[in-house]
C-alpha cells in the first residue's frame, strides 16, 4: 500500500512512498482545509466558501461550487495514490450528512500518526507528559524535531485553521516546557539551556521562563565549576568520554564508584593503625554504608567466597588486621543505593601495615577492574579517584602519569569491550591538582589507537 506523509507544521509537504509530492495552490489549501478539521467531515459547501474564499446563493452557484471542489478532491487523490491501490479513497473519503432539508456531500481526511506530522506530534507530547524523565525527554525531542516553523504556515491566517493553529502552537510550548523539566530532572542541564534560550527569545516579558534560564545556566555553571577536563577517549571505539572532575568521590551520585583495597580488604579504621580514616578507603563505611562497618565486612566477605585467596599469614607474623589475602585486581561489586561500589584490590598491606603498590600492580588491577565493571556496571558511568596517590601510593609514578595509566588502561579494555561503560570520570582531590599535569591529557588522547594519525579508525568528538 502506498506510504503517505502529510507535513504542516512549517511549510506544507506532501510524501508520497518517499518522494515528494505536487499539489496545485488550491489542491493545497483544500487538503489544509482538510486538515484543520481534525478529522471531521467538511461540506463542500463549506469547502468551496474557505479554499474559494466564496460563497455560492443560486442553484448554479451550487453547481460550480460541487465541481470546483470535486476536481481538487480528484486532483489530491490522485497526488496520494499515484499506484491507483485504493489509498487516496482510504484517506480522503466522501460522505453523506443528512442535513434539513437535503442530504448534502461531505469529505473526511483520515490519516493516521504516522501519516500525518502534526497528529504524531500530538500524540507523542501528550505520552510524554506522563512518562518517566528519560522517557519524556526522547519522546518531546523526538516530537519538537517534526517542527520545522509555524503551524499551518501557508494558511496560518485563515479563520478556519486558528484553532488548530492556538492547539499546536500552545503544545509546543508546553513540550519545550516539559522537555526543560526533564533535562533537568535527568541532570542535563547543557540540554535544557538551548531549549529555554529559544522560549526567552520568543516570550522575552516573561518572568517564569527568565527565571527558568537564570536557574539552568546557574546549575550548569556549578557543574561546570567541578569539571576540569570532558574529552572523547578517542580509541575507545564506544563514544566514552574522559572527565576530570575537582572534588569529592562519595559526591558523584549519578555514577558507580569505584574505591581500592588492600589485598587483606581490611576495613579497621581504629586509631588509624589499619586502615586511615581519612582514605577513600576509611571513608566508606561512613558515607555510604551509615557507619555499619559490620555491613560492608558482610557484603566484602560474601563477595570473596567465590575468590580463592593467595595466601594466609600467621598471626605471629601479622599481630593486626585480616590475614587472608586475595591476589591483586580482586574485584568486589557492591549493590549500594541502586549503583554498584566496585571495591578492587590494588596494593599489598605489609605486615608492617603498610600498603605498597607498584606500575605492574595497578596496571594488572586496572585490568581485572573494568572486567567487573563491564560484567555489572548496567552501563553507567564510572567514577573514580586518582588512586596510587594516598597512603597506598605507586612507586615510582607520579600522578600525572597514574592518570595516564588508567586513561590507557580504561581505552584499551574499551576497544575489546566497548558496552563497559559510557563514561570514565576522575575525582581529583583538590590537593593534587597543583602536581597534575591535565594539560598533558589531550596530547595523550591525540596518540591513542583511533585517534588522527593512527592505524585504527578515527572516532568523532561529542
Amino acid at each position: 500500500m502506498t506510504r503517505i506523509r502529510v507535513c504542516v507544521l512549517g511549510r506544507t509537504r506532501v510524501e508520497v512512498d518517499g518522494e515528494p509530492g505536487r499539489l496545485t495552490p488550491l489542491t493545497k489549501r483544500l487538503l489544509l482545509r482538510l486538515v484543520a478539521a481534525e478529522g471531521d467531515p467538511v461540506p463542500v459547501r463549506r469547502l468551496y466558501e474557505d479554499v474559494w474564499g466564496a460563497a455560492h446563493t443560486g442553484p448554479g452557484q451550487a453547481g460550480r461550487a460541487r465541481n470546483e471542489v470535486q476536481k481538487r478532491v480528484l486532483e489530491l487523490r490522485r497526488a496520494l495514490d499515484p499506484a491507483q491501490d485504493g489509498t487516496g479513497q482510504r484517506v480522503l473519503r466522501t460522505e453523506q450528512l443528512l442535513a434539513a432539508p437535503t442530504p448534502e456531500t461531505a469529505y473526511r481526511l483520515v490519516l493516521g500518526r504516522d501519516e500525518l506530522d502534526c497528529a504524531e506530534f500530538s500524540a507523542l507530547v501528550a505520552s510524554a507528559l506522563f512518562a518517566t524523565p528519560a522517557s519524556a525527554a526522547h519522546q518531546l525531542m523526538t516530537a519538537l524535531a517534526l517542527v520545522t516553523g509555524r503551524p499551518l504556515a501557508d494558511l496560518s491566517d485563515e479563520p478556519f485553521a486558528r484553532p488548530l493553529v492556538r492547539r499546536l502552537t500552545a503544545l509546543h510550548e508546553t513540550a519545550r516546557r516539559h522537555l526543560i523539566t526533564a533535562h533537568t530532572e535527568l541532570g542535563r542541564y547543557e540540554l535544557a539551556v538551548p531549549v529555554a534560550e529559544r522560549l526567552t527569545l520568543e516570550r522575552p516579558d516573561d518572568p517564569e521562563v527568565a527565571g527558568m534560564l537564570q536557574t539552568l545556566r546557574a546549575r550548569l555553571r556549578d557543574r561546570h565549576g567541578q569539571v576540569l577536563l570532558r574529552e572523547p577517549i578517542t580509541g575507545s571505539g564506544s563514544g566514552g568520554d574522559l572527565v576530570v572532575v575537582r572534588g569529592d568521590l562519595f559526591a558523584q551520585d549519578d555514577a558507580n564508584l569505584v574505591v581500592g583495597f588492600t589485598d587483606t580488604f581490611d576495613t579497621a579504621t581504629e586509631q588509624d593503625l589499619v586502615i586511615s580514616r581519612d582514605s577513600v578507603q576509611g571513608q566508606l563505611v561512613g558515607r555510604l554504608f551509615n557507619g555499619d562497618r559490620k555491613l560492608l565486612d558482610d557484603r566484602l566477605q560474601a563477595g570473596l567466597r567465590s575468590i580463592t585467596p593467595s595466601s594466609t599469614e600467621r598471626p605471629q607474623d601479622k599481630p593486626r588486621g585480616r590475614r587472608v589475602r586475595y591476589p591483586l585486581g580482586t574485584t568486589v561489586p557492591l549493590v549500594v543505593d541502586g549503583r554498584r561500589v566496585f571495591a578492587v584490590a590494588y596494593s599489598r598491606l605489609g605486615n608492617d601495615l603498610v600498603a605498597r603498590s607498584a606500575p605492574d600492580d595497578l596496571r594488572a588491577s586496572l585490568d581485572s577492574l573494568w572486567q567487573s565493571v563491564a560484567r555489572y556496571g548496567m552501563y553507567k558511568p564510572v567514577a573514580m579517584p586518582l588512586v596510587g596517590t594516598g597512603l597506598a601510593r605507586v612507586v615510582e609514578l607520579d600522578r600525572t602519569q597514574l592518570l595516564f595509566m588508567i586513561i590507557k588502561s580504561f581505552a584499551a579494555y574499551t576497544r575489546r569491550e566497548p558496552t563497559t561503560a559510557p563514561e570514565l570520570r576522575v575525582v581529583i582531590r583538590p590537593e593534587d591538582l597543583a602536581r597534575t599535569d591535565l594539560a598533558a591529557v589531550g596530547g595523550l588522547l591525540r596518540t591513542l589507537p583511533g585517534a588522527p594519525g593512527t592505524d585504527a579508525v578515527t572516532r568523532g568528538t561529542a
